[in-house]
């Protein structure tokens, strides 16, 4: 299961819309702070809210609340419609070893909540700490499995579902929430990475082109539940494997990535499952569109992925489409991946114009990048994941190639439809997420089914 808060999309099928439109989903505006401010780039990905919250659902105090990371908050809402998701009832995981892994790296509210040493009140350390965003998860719904949070900037989500897969192997946990979280509230935090030479100059994320001059910043917040095959009501895929290393020491600094170690990871990862990577039809890279992140992943994967292959290895990455929400960007290409199994298509990749040059593989036909709606060649897939401090991450996926067959139902069959919700807001989005799916037809039938 799966439910995420992305740039521009309150959902899965919203976030799904966009990409399949070619919506670019970064925007200016004055959302967070007045644009250009400091000389940042006027163009950056946000949430459309991060105000509301339905503390008494959650059992929440309002003074907590008040006090609450928003990336807090909505990790619990975005966990319970995961679950939910997977065809599962939240309550009754009550109890389970259910393990609980988040990748984030700080929290912007923190800062501004704890500013005033008279006004404090305490709250703010439980409600913003980093280690409460998986601790108050396995709080709310009772999990008994491992929970903490992982912090390797960049990789921190992808690195949570390797730390998830584990667990489940060795028996830590039956099942598991991963998630990701970035929310960008300071401006003094762009600031750092302005100065570091790693945003964007025009607010716009060229990934794999000779144009790109960084990245840019952008939110996100979501979960996947994911269990054993043989407990899964809903299977979208099968995690194959993920692999983690680090690049050490390096001649040109602790931000400069390292091709060689990307390289060792992906050989070591395709051995240990016996699985010719030449085989693999799609890769979602971490592709930021920074100068010297690019070519160093792109030229990696080449070596490992086209020795022998008689089509060009797809390529994407989501930070085209809605910026880079750093610590949450493996859950958002996760998000990606999970939205082009279902449909059968990978979405198109934004601003892709020219092949950066330091990428070779773009030229010779090795490497293509997805510039419009393209089929999934086969049901091998994965992503790759750095952070800026060496950690990296590949990840592998099996797609659930079975579809469901819709059933043949009748449409001339009359139903009153009832919508039950807590507040008269709850029961109209309900109304009008079903009239958007009046084409769908078992899903009609099925939710009003008396």
């Amino acid at each position: 299961g799966i439910s995420g808060r992305f740039p521009e999309a309150n959902s899965i099928d919203e976030f799904a819309y966009n990409l399949f439109n070619g919506i670019d989903m970064v925007t200016a505006d004055d959302r967070r702070w007045p644009q250009g401010q400091y000389g940042l780039p006027t163009r950056n990905g946000k949430l459309k809210e991060v105000d509301r919250f339905d503390a008494a659902f959650f059992n929440v105090h309002p003074k907590q609340a008040h006090n609450m990371d928003p990336q807090l908050r909505l990790l619990l809402e975005v966990t319970y419609e995961s679950i939910c998701d997977a065809g599962m009832n939240p309550m009754k995981l009550k109890g389970t070893k259910t393990g609980v892994f988040i990748g984030a790296s700080g929290s912007d509210a923190q800062n501004a909540f704890s500013s005033d040493p008279h006004t404090l009140e305490g709250y703010s350390m439980t409600g913003c700490a980093t280690s409460m965003f998986a601790n108050r998860l396995s709080y709310f719904f009772d999990f008994k499995g491992p929970s903490y949070t992982v912090d390797t900037a960049c990789s921190s989500s992808l690195l949570a579902l390797d730390c998830a897969l584990n667990a489940l192997r060795n028996g830590s946990c039956d099942a598991a929430i991963v998630g990701g979280v970035n929310l960008c509230f300071r401006p003094q935090t762009s600031v750092q990475f302005l100065k570091l030479q790693m945003l964007s100059n025009d607010g716009t994320c060229r990934a794999f082109d000779s144009n790109g001059t960084g990245y840019v910043r952008s939110e996100t917040v979501a979960t996947v539940f994911i269990q054993k095959r043989q407990d899964a009501k809903r299977l979208y895929a099968t995690l194959l494997h993920s692999k983690t290393n680090t690049d050490g020491w390096k001649k040109d600094g602790i931000t400069f990535p390292n091709g060689e170690m990307q390289k060792n990871l992906l050989e070591n990862i395709y051995k240990e499952i016996h699985l010719d990577p030449n085989c693999v039809g799609y890769v979602e890279a971490h592709g930021t569109g920074t100068r010297a992140g690019d070519p160093q992943e792109m030229n990696s994967i080449t070596e490992v992925f086209c020795s022998k292959r008689n089509q060009p290895l797809l390529i994407g990455s989501t930070k085209s489409n809605m910026g880079h929400p750093e610590p949450a960007s493996g859950v958002a290409a996760l998000a990606k991946l999970l939205v082009a199994i279902q449909d059968g298509h990978i979405p198109a990749n934004l601003h892709y114009n020219s092949p950066n040059t330091g990428i070779p593989g773009l030229t010779d036909g090795r490497l293509k990048v997805v510039t419009e709606k393209t089929k999934l060649p086969n049901n091998l897939i994965s992503i790759n994941s750095f952070g800026f401090g060496g950690a990296n991450v590949h990840a592998v996926l099996e797609a659930n190639p079975n579809r469901k067959e819709d059933e043949n139902l009748s449409r001339n069959e009359r139903r009153v439809a009832f919508a039950c919700a807590r507040t008269a807001d709850g029961c109209e989005n309900i109304l009008k997420h079903n009239q958007h799916n009046l084409d769908q037809d078992e899903f009609l039938y099925k939710y009003f089914q008396v």
